[in-house]
């Protein structure tokens, strides 16, 4: 199946379905700044899939896909953190991190593919 569309990418799913998530788990913070930015990080997965889909090449995709790569990891990040400052539950955490972890996998499979697509040029 051709993707036509950033919509029609798994990854691009479950980076909104992962949003949510991260907006209702911290919804109740008061540390704004943290609040803010695990959040921005967690938007910006994907943003940057959906910005490079849109990109004029493979290269320029693959480069938006590292960036949502890097602000999984950020959220990622920041979700160990939240659990030390006692703003989450290790089990939030958990559930959290296994959805990072698998968007992660499926866009690193996706970069995969686009860098073997680029090879057989």
């Amino acid at each position: 199946m051709q993707i036509q569309k950033f919509e029609d990418i798994i990854a691009w799913q479950k980076a909104q379905n992962f949003s949510v998530a991260i907006y209702h788990a911290f919804e109740k913070t008061k540390d704004y700044a943290f609040k803010d930015q695990i959040c921005r990080a967690s938007v910006s997965i994907s943003n940057n899939i959906a910005e490079g889909f849109d990109r004029s090449s493979d290269a320029d995709f693959a480069r938006f896909l590292y960036m949502a790569l890097g602000s999984s990891s950020e959220a990622k990040s920041m979700l160990y953190l939240a659990v030390q400052l006692n703003y989450i539950s290790e089990e939030t955490k958990n559930e959290l991190i296994e959805q990072s972890n698998e968007i992660s996998k499926i866009i690193r499979g996706f970069i995969k593919v686009l860098s073997q697509k680029n090879k057989k040029v």
